[in-house]
């Protein structure tokens, strides 16, 4: 049975009376509604009309923002179950479309750092934390959708406040208890970032995390200066802390790394692979410490290493060739990034690094089919201008 289909095999939509609310971050509401009509549905333009049988919340739109979209009485019919309320991304999902159109507009981690500004640790510390989850992984490979971009702009608006990770998290925390079944607060509930504060829209007003309810919307131009007890510290690792469980040592060294204490986060990483034997994930982390700590040459090795352990683990393979490529060791870098695509022949980044070591390496004629590559998969992407720019012969 098709993902479009039914479970009696008809089209999913088949005579249902759809309206999309919002701004679409997939493709332009033209299209959206000609898919519709493919599928067995009909569109209808306005999404508080009576005769409406689903309505698809726009991805460009905050998380469930669907009473500022939708009226009362609308909002009384969903809840009464007479017409169904969802996510653009739920719908692409039913369509059998994130696999093949909505396939362009997921972002791996390094192109979800370019597209925000924001280093790539951070987007891996999100990812590790939960505060934005993948919508598949390929050989360890996290793909994020629209939706987790939107979750990782509030992010990201917070880290450019000032907000540090523990402070969000804190905050998160204390909103959640207001809507206990709720696990992330921030992708599921209409949640206003205001300077380095998160707000929870709720009714006519918004709470404050310490759960006080505030009416005057002016009070919004001057949000309050966080507690000087959110900014921690983190004590440097002692001989009982590297006695720990290995389990226990990683976690540490995630602590470390998210409070920028690198070097005492690599010495905890050694530790745990000293404790708990090899391990590829251990080893890329270590990679990508080294690597931000100025060490090519240790990062070089530790992704061998990875590698070595694991040889799907593309990622690894992807990011060996860019230390190659940076250390001038070009034709090897190729190398790793070919053997990237042969486990993960749909691999965005690899085929943007592949390019442009190509092009660097006077292989013009054999970069354009990695560029057209990549481009066919990822464009949407931050790097997609360069690309044009190569084909075109700009550069």
């Amino acid at each position: 049975m098709s993902a479009a289909e039914s479970a009696d095999g008809e089209p999913a939509l088949l005579n249902l009376r759809v309206a999309f609310a919002g701004r679409l971050g997939g493709m332009s509401r033209r299209a959206a509604q000609q898919l519709v009509r493919e599928h067995g549905g009909t569109p209808v333009d306005d999404p508080c009309a009576d005769a409406v049988d689903m309505i698809v919340i726009g991805a460009d739109e905050l998380p469930l923002r669907e009473e500022s979209l939708l009226d009362d009485t609308t909002r009384a019919r969903a809840g009464a179950g007479d017409l169904e309320v969802i996510s653009e991304t739920e719908l692409w999902r039913r369509l059998g479309l994130l696999e093949t159109e909505a396939t362009a507009r997921l972002y791996t981690p390094a192109m979800l750092a370019e597209l925000l500004q924001v280093p790539l640790s951070v987007i891996r510390r999100w990812h590790r934390r939960g505060l934005i989850v993948p919508v598949r992984e390929v050989r360890r490979l996290p793909y994020f959708d629209f939706q987790e971009v939107a979750t990782a702009r509030q992010l990201a608006a917070l880290v450019a406040a000032g907000a540090s990770p523990e402070a969000i998290e804190k905050q998160l925390a204390e909103l959640a208890r207001y809507v206990p079944d709720v696990q992330r607060p921030l992708a599921q509930l209409s949640v206003i970032v205001q300077g380095r504060q998160l707000l929870l829209r709720q009714g006519d007003g918004l709470i404050e995390p310490g759960g006080q309810l505030r009416i005057d919307f002016e009070a919004l131009d001057h949000p309050a200066e966080p507690a000087a007890a959110e900014a921690a510290t983190v004590s440097l690792p002692t001989d009982n802390m590297l006695s720990s469980s290995p389990a226990a040592l990683r976690d540490l060294a995630a602590q470390y790394e998210d409070e920028g204490h690198l070097e005492q986060a690599a010495e905890l990483y050694r530790a745990a692979l000293a404790a708990a034997g090899p391990s590829a994930e251990v080893c890329f982390q270590l990679a990508e410490l080294l690597y931000r700590l100025g060490d090519l040459p240790g990062a070089r090795e530790r992704y061998y290493i990875a590698i070595e352990l694991d040889e799907d683990y593309v990622e690894a393979r992807a990011n060996l060739g860019c230390v190659l490529a940076e250390t001038g060791q070009g034709e090897l870098a190729v190398a790793a990034f070919q053997g990237a695509l042969r486990y993960h022949r749909d691999y965005p980044d690899a085929h943007y690094h592949l390019a442009r070591t190509l092009d660097e390496l006077g292989r013009p004629a054999e970069a354009e089919q990695h560029w057209r590559a990549f481009l066919a998969l990822a464009s949407e992407s931050p790097w997609t201008d360069e690309a044009r720019h190569r084909l075109r012969g700009a550069w």
